[in-house]
């Protein structure tokens, strides 16, 4: 990872409050024209955590406002020997990745489409592209078979969901690497805040560990790095653990209990980990109350426990990202717009006192 450069740039999470793509393409660039990323818009339902991504999996059924996986269908082996004939097909090198059933259509993500077009233009200027996609945990964990059942507790289910992940992340990595190398993909993870509660009692770190680990390799494939968000609180050392080239978390609000695990951050940053810091607050009254300088300040001495806990400020600057706390999808455009102004003016104070 030495031969990408963090250096605190400003880069955003996903998801944003417009009704309209090419607005939304519009804002991104303007304000985090380095690393921008493509924007997912919840209004619309499709492009919800789960059925943005769910194109290509065998068995997907919906009733009414509905939508799960039904595997007690007569055709739905025949239709899961297909998918694992396809996957193959692409691991393998035998289908193209670009017209297999993995790619990420325009009919479901029209905002990635119109953000290559806008890199292709913009080429000259970047640093890196972004990419973000629902995490295997949080994706299996929210959908459901014909009973009810989370996908995470069937292995065959489960195994699929996880390979229809790995497969579309590693086209969204491949089509934003073909404009400029080592783009960023990051697996957007809120399922993991409920880690170890009773809720996710019989998921054990072995199990997040192996699904996040197959996605990945998918992103590696292609040149990419591969990011872990979580927006809460969470298991900090499972997360460690799956090997990700970025961790992306909410340092409003959880800094204090990420540094709790000294030792495990120390060792990921010594293997050149990069910390996407969410410095600026996304909840709509902190967005309202908050400034530029209060949120550098508060950046400032979070990168003084740092330096107590024995990281040098040289690797910490290196190896950060300045970015919202979580998406602006559930806030008004104005608020949204205001993250994207403190995300991008919180970097730039930020570089200017320690690197220009």
């Amino acid at each position: 990872m030495s031969d990408f450069h963090a250096d605190c740039q400003p880069v955003l999470i996903g998801s944003l409050p417009h009704l309209n793509h090419h607005d939304a393409v519009s804002l991104i660039f303007d304000h985090t024209p380095q690393i921008p990323i493509w924007p997912q818009l919840p209004h619309y339902r499709e492009e919800g955590m789960l059925l943005q991504f769910l194109s290509g999996l065998p068995g997907i059924t919906q009733k009414e406002t509905k939508v799960f996986v039904d595997s007690s269908g007569e055709d739905f082996e025949t239709e899961l020997l297909s998918f694992f004939e396809d996957y193959l097909g692409v691991v393998e090198g035998t289908t193209e990745l670009g017209d297999s059933r993995f790619v990420l259509g325009s009919k479901e993500a029209p905002g990635f489409e119109l953000f290559l077009e806008e890199a292709r233009r913009r080429k000259d200027n970047l640093v890196a592209l972004k990419g973000q996609i629902t995490g295997p945990v949080t994706f299996c964990t929210g959908l459901v078979d014909q009973q009810g059942r989370a996908l995470f507790y069937d292995d065959q289910l489960r195994d699929a969901a996880v390979k229809l992940l790995a497969l579309k992340a590693r086209y969204m990595t491949k089509e934003m690497a073909a404009i400029k190398q080592r783009p960023l993909l990051f697996f957007d993870e809120p399922g993991l805040a409920g880690f170890g509660s009773s809720a996710f009692i019989t998921i054990t770190p072995e199990d997040i560990k192996a699904c996040l680990s197959e996605v990945f390799e998918g992103v590696r494939e292609e040149g990419g790095l591969s990011g872990v968000h979580v927006c809460a609180n969470t298991e900090w050392p499972v997360i460690f653990a799956t090997g990700a080239e970025v961790i992306s978390y909410d340092a409003y609000s959880f800094f204090d209990k990420l540094v709790l695990f000294a030792e495990h951050l120390k060792a990921f940053l010594d293997r050149g980990g990069i910390l996407a810091s969410g410095i600026v607050p996304t909840t709509a009254e902190l967005i309202d109350r908050e400034s530029t300088k209060n949120l550098v300040d508060k950046w400032v001495r979070q990168l003084g426990q740092l330096e107590e806990l024995g990281v040098s400020r040289e690797v910490v600057i290196k190896q950060t990202l300045i970015t919202p706390s979580c998406g602006t999808g559930t806030v008004s455009e104005a608020q949204a717009r205001r993250v994207l102004e403190l995300t991008r003016d919180v970097s730039s104070a930020i570089r200017k006192r320690f690197l220009l």
